[in-house]
This record gives C-alpha cells, sequence and structure tokens, in this order.
C-alpha cells in the first residue's frame, strides 16, 4: 500500500470516527422524565445510537429501534429489529407498528427518546391509509433509479406514509419529545433526514404530485388518488402536536469533513473543503472535480487535499454494479486520464455504497492503465453504470463493512506537485 493510498484511508477513518454515536451522542442527552422514558428509533446507526444511550443512561430505560441488515448491535434494554433498505420489507412495517404501540399510550410525565439517523426513510414504513406495501415497494424502487435527489424523494415518501413527515410526532403527543439526529443530508435539514418523522414538514402534496411527473416515475391509481386528497397532507410547523417536541443534529458531514481536514492540516497539508452538500450526477461532479485538480496541479507547489461531502445521484441506465461513490471516482480517473500526482478515494461513511459490499474506493495515477493492461477501460464499465465492476477487476475497492454511523459520502483528492 502506497503511502498516500494509506493517508486517504486515515482521513477517511477519521471523518467516521467524529460521526461515532459513542462520540457526538452522550453531551446531547436530556435529562430523564419522571414518567417512563422510551426509546424509538430509526436508521443505519440506530442500534449504535441505542447502545450509546444505555452506556450514558442514568435511569430505566426500554424501548425498539430498527437498523438495515448486519448493522445490529447487542443492546441491553432496548430491542433491535434489522429490516431491509434501501427498499422496505415486512420487517420494517412491523417495527413501525410496535413503535406506534409504544407511544401511544404515554402521557406528559413520559419522555420519548427518538434516535434518527439515515436510512430511516425505508427501515421505518407503514404506508398511509389506503396504499397497499407493494405499492410503496414500487414507488421506492423507481425513487431509486430515478435521479431524483433526496429531498425529493423524501417528499414522495412522506406524503405516502403513515409516520414519515413529522406524523410519528403525533403519536406520541402529549409525550414530551428529544430527538437525536445524525445527519446523511446536504444542507443537514432535519425534515429530511429519514423523511422527518419528528419534524413538521414543509413540503406539500403538490410537490409530491409534481416530483412524480418529473421523472417519469409510474404510479398506481391508488398512490395518485391519496396525493389528490388532502388526507395525503403532512403536519405542519403550526401543528400543536410539535409543541413539545426538539430535535437536535449530533453528527453531520461538515463535522466528518472538518475531523479529516484537522489531521491532514496537522501533517502540514494544505486543505480546501467545497462544501459538506454537494449533490448532483455523481459521474457530472466527478468529472468537475477531476478538471479543477488538474487546473490546481499546474500551480501548486506544495502538497493539498481538496475535501467534500454530500449525496450525489445515478440516474442508471445501463445493468451492471456499482454506487454513487465509485461512479463519481471512475469519471474522476477517466478525466485524470493517469495525471501524475493525483490520488482519490471516495466512500460512503456507513461502510455501504449504494447496494453492494463496498463502501467505495480509491483511485491512482495507474488505475486507468493497469486496467487498460487487463483488457478493460473504464469508458465501458462507466456506459454501463458498472463502476463496482471496474474497480473489483483493479482491486482497488474499500470495504469497512457496516460502521454503525452515516455522515454521508466523503470525498478526497490529494494533488502532489
Amino acid at each position: 500500500m502506497s503511502s498516500e493510498t494509506r493517508f486517504l484511508k486515515e482521513l477517511f477513518d477519521a471523518a467516521v470516527a467524529a460521526a461515532l454515536p459513542s462520540e457526538c451522542l452522550p453531551p446531547f442527552l436530556p435529562e430523564p422524565a419522571s414518567g417512563r422514558n422510551v426509546v424509538i428509533g430509526a436508521g443505519k446507526a440506530a442500534a449504535s445510537m441505542a447502545r450509546a444511550v444505555e452506556q450514558h443512561w442514568n435511569g430505566e430505560i426500554a424501548g425498539l429501534v430498527v437498523t438495515r441488515y448486519g448493522h445490529g448491535v447487542p443492546c441491553d434494554h432496548i430491542e433491535v429489529v434489522e429490516a431491509s433498505h434501501p427498499v422496505p420489507d415486512t420487517a420494517g412495517i412491523e417495527a413501525a407498528r410496535q413503535m406506534i404501540e409504544l407511544v401511544t399510550p404515554l402521557t406528559e410525565d413520559d419522555l420519548v427518546l427518538a434516535l434518527i439517523s439515515g436510512g430511516g426513510s425505508a427501515l421505518l414504513t407503514l404506508p398511509a391509509p389506503g396504499i397497499s406495501f407493494s405499492e410503496k415497494q414500487d414507488i421506492n424502487r423507481a425513487l431509486l433509479r430515478s435521479g431524483a435527489n433526496i429531498t425529493e424523494m423524501n417528499c414522495v415518501r412522506k406524503h405516502l406514509s403513515a409516520v414519515k413527515g413529522g406524523r410519528l410526532a403525533g403519536h406520541c403527543a402529549p409525550a414530551r419529545v428529544e430527538c437525536l439526529m445524525i445527519s446523511d443530508v446536504p444542507g443537514d435539514d432535519p425534515s429530511t433526514v429519514a423523511s422527518g418523522p419528528t419534524v413538521p414538514d414543509p413540503s406539500t402534496r403538490f410537490e409530491a404530485m409534481q416530483i412524480i411527473k418529473r421523472y417519469g416515475i409510474e404510479a398506481s391509481a391508488k398512490v395518485i388518488d391519496h396525493l389528490q386528497s388532502e388526507a395525503s397532507e403532512t403536519p405542519k410547523p403550526s401543528d400543536p402536536v410539535f409543541d413539545r417536541v426538539h430535535n437536535v443534529i449530533v453528527a453531520s458531514a461538515a463535522r466528518s469533513l472538518d475531523a479529516a481536514a484537522r489531521l491532514a492540516r496537522g501533517k502540514g497539508i494544505e486543505t480546501i473543503i467545497l462544501g459538506d452538500d454537494l449533490e448532483g450526477e455523481a459521474r457530472d461532479l466527478g468529472s468537475t472535480h477531476a478538471k479543477l485538480a488538474l487546473t490546481m496541479l499546474k500551480d501548486l507547489s506544495q502538497p493539498t487535499l481538496i475535501l467534500s461531502g454530500g449525496e450525489t445521484t445515478v440516474t442508471v441506465t445501463g445493468n451492471g454494479r456499482g454506487g454513487r461513490n465509485v461512479e463519481y471516482l471512475l469519471a474522476l480517473a477517466i478525466v485524470l486520464d493517469g495525471a501524475a500526482g493525483i490520488h482519490a478515494l471516495a466512500a460512503d461513511t456507513d461502510g455501504i455504497d449504494g447496494t453492494e459490499d463496498n463502501a467505495g474506493a480509491i483511485i491512482t495515477p495507474t488505475t486507468l492503465a493497469r486496467a487498460r493492461a487487463m483488457g478493460f477501460d473504464g469508458h465501458t464499465h462507466l456506459g454501463k453504470n458498472d463502476a463496482y465492476g471496474f474497480f473489483e477487476r483493479t482491486g482497488d475497492l474499500v470495504t469497512t463493512g457496516p460502521t454503525l454511523t452515516n455522515v454521508n459520502d466523503f470525498r478526497a483528492i490529494l494533488i502532489k506537485p
């Protein structure tokens, strides 16, 4: 392993460590209630958040959280359920029903501690009345393939749900609700994290309909009828169900990027953070960043690091394997075309890029040349949305397994003139 590759992986590890629940969650724990203290939660980090609560809570606690298959961790008092992501399954539905049963009898003397993280939109699933589970699955699959960004996808999800878009807060009333969030969305809008189950929803059912039309998503007659009904509208900020609800973000992409930047600057490397909220097509952003790196390479006199975060999208037209981070990285490599002195890493901080088993990948100045020597090229794989297959063949995948947190994508480009 080269020193550049080792350094890039150290940066990624630092970014992940800054978002681990054991580190970021304890300072935000509320005071226990005089009555019952009930934990509910959903997301890729929900189980590790629950364990952090148990390790630092003073008093009795109980409840239930739902996380992705393979992301569970043992807890003593809080039940952990695993369910499917990114397409929901019946385990997620049953978990949502059990959470409602837990919070519905609560009183003003009780506390609901909600632990919400990225992935909760798929994991915490309960279709709105009149919408079947299969219809919800179909819409979810179509959204994932459409190229819609996370805010657009969650707008549709909220208006087809019985728990998202602030509706879970309604089930908790009149209990006090303290919601701790690990944000995986550009801009850290609480109403977008896991589709904001405890947050007032600024979006409307009319916007949901526009998104379905904009991306040509096929929706059943029942779905269209529901969105055209006032019953599909989500609760807004003036709704009294939010009078005793407090939402706070305890970890975000910005904080993780700052942790990586501190590590780099401590080694004397000039560091530029382009932003923690970059969106758009993964391949387009990769091309743009490659051009930026090539321009900077001409003028630099010392090693420089470019960092960015956010969540790109992939409009799937091919039949390959991949995720947004490897697609970004392959497009980056193609434009760099083996430029000397430029190395890069792109990976998802949850350890899973899309639906594959890798977090992301790394490129070096020799990546494309090695591929060509083995008889394949990047353009063909990118055309098939098969960036995973490309980096699997070159041996450049980054595989970490579930990290038990999620503050979205981490991208680092190291330029050494």
